[in-house]
């Protein structure tokens, strides 16, 4: 059965099964045969997207993506916007709306035009290895894409688009956001509290083979602590004049951090330290220049890290730990420790997005495929799906399967397109069917 293509494999689980069991209505039975009838022209699309760069700071690379999406999304009735974004420092965000059947769930999906592939990397184009189909962007999130198309035409074709409330989300900086991020975040945002209902597009995550639900992603912020000492000759080090110096600081405080912070679905990492007579940061925080001498007592430290929390609450519980900790300072020193602004907010996994998820798996129950179970957060990084968490009950991981993300060498899974189209096209026409 595994060698079988998607559609037929439906198609003989329904032909064998009782007709008690057998659950897909005649509209859901034609997307799936739509959605396999149509895997050649999905995958010329993927190829398409994949050879045009669109790293988040290639402004018209993610603009031509963005046309492209257009020109498939027009033809099935939509509304197409592009929200220029540039005054951010970035491309902007594509934004479809189909209008359907008043009083019918307000659908929301969530995808994005950008990858982390700029011009200058040496990974730019498309292969296809067998079942694998290589490039930039193939899972993260041009498949994504490619899968929404293949859904929507599924129901085009079926007649259930029509009665559709659809608005549809592609921003162009995902992987890399404009500032500041209230901004740059501000349409999605204002689409959540007009939706019912949000899904996100981005990679599937299989765990032992098995296809996982996405009920919760979590948060991501980042921190900076510099800590300061007494710059004087080393032979003096943790003496009541001297002190202990800042590395020494630094390192206590880190060393805290690793041993009283922990807690479920919690990770702080550090990403960059310097120290020493001199130490500095670039403006972007991501360099550091560094002048010391082995005896000189370090001057200056500074470390950079990231936090990840699954709720609003943990997060502030946290940075409270963190904040009290650097206070505790080691004689002779000072430190500070700041937060930057503009993170991205946690996706905790409610009762709604359960509920979300046993659609979803009824879905799979009636193409004959495994429940999914629901992701252990710390599987899954932050997402746009966050920014809207707040106000609808949402599901994540609705792409194809890939492996590699973010480096070359980066692969979709390409039967993996089929499937979740075949899934996506189903949920989206019965929640449409929904009243609001």
């Amino acid at each position: 059965m595994k060698s079988l293509p998607f559609a037929v494999l439906v198609a003989v689980q329904l032909a064998l099964a009782p007709a008690a069991q057998a659950k897909l209505s005649p509209a859901e039975a034609k997307m799936a045969k739509t959605v396999e009838a149509e895997q050649g022209r999905g995958l010329a699309l993927l190829e398409k997207l994949v050879n045009q760069n669109s790293g988040s700071q290639n402004l018209e690379g993610v603009e031509k993506v963005g046309a492209m999406m257009r020109a498939e999304l027009e033809p099935l009735g939509f509304k197409v916007e592009w929200k220029d974004m540039r005054d951010t420092g970035r491309a902007g965000h594509l934004i479809a709306t189909h209008v359907g059947k008043p009083g019918a769930k307000r659908l929301l999906l969530i995808a994005h035009l950008d990858t982390v592939f700029e011009p200058d990397s040496p990974f730019q184009s498309f292969t296809r290895q067998g079942d694998m189909g290589e490039g930039p962007g193939a899972g993260d999130d041009k498949g994504g894409m490619v899968v929404v198309i293949a859904a929507l035409r599924a129901m085009q074709a079926a007649g259930t688009l029509k009665n559709a409330n659809i608005e549809f989300h592609m921003t162009g900086d995902e992987e890399d956001s404009g500032s500041p991020i209230e901004k740059a975040r501000a349409d999605l945002i204002a689409a959540g509290k007009r939706a019912d209902v949000a899904l996100d597009f981005e990679g599937l995550v299989r765990v032992n083979g098995a296809d996982m639900g996405s009920v919760a992603r979590r948060s991501s912020d980042s921190w900076t602590v510099t800590a300061t000492g007494k710059a004087s000759h080393s032979s003096g080090i943790f003496s009541a004049a001297a002190g202990d110096g800042a590395i020494y600081e630094l390192t206590r405080i880190l060393h805290r951090f690793r041993t009283e912070l922990p807690e479920p679905n919690l990770t702080f990492n550090v990403g960059l330290i310097a120290g020493g007579q001199q130490a500095d940061l670039d403006a972007g925080g991501i360099r550091a220049s560094v002048s010391g001498k082995t005896n000189i007592i370090a001057g200056t430290a500074v470390a950079r890290g990231d936090l990840r929390a699954l709720s609003p609450e943990q997060i502030e519980r946290v940075k409270a730990k963190m904040t009290a900790i650097v206070a505790d300072h080691a004689p002779g020193t000072d430190a500070k420790i700041s937060f930057d602004p503009g993170g991205y907010p946690p996706m905790a996994p409610t009762e709604g997005n359960k509920a979300l998820l046993a659609k979803l798996n009824g879905v799979n129950r009636d193409l004959g495929l495994a429940e999914m179970a629901p992701l252990d957060p710390l599987k899954r990084g932050a997402g746009d799906i966050s920014f809207v968490a707040a106000d609808v009950d949402g599901l994540a991981g609705l792409g194809p399967y890939s492996t590699g993300d973010h480096a070359p060498g980066e692969a979709v899974d390409i039967p993996s397109i089929s499937r979740q189209a075949t899934r996506a096209a189903i949920l989206m026409s019965r929640l449409s069917a929904e009243k609001r």
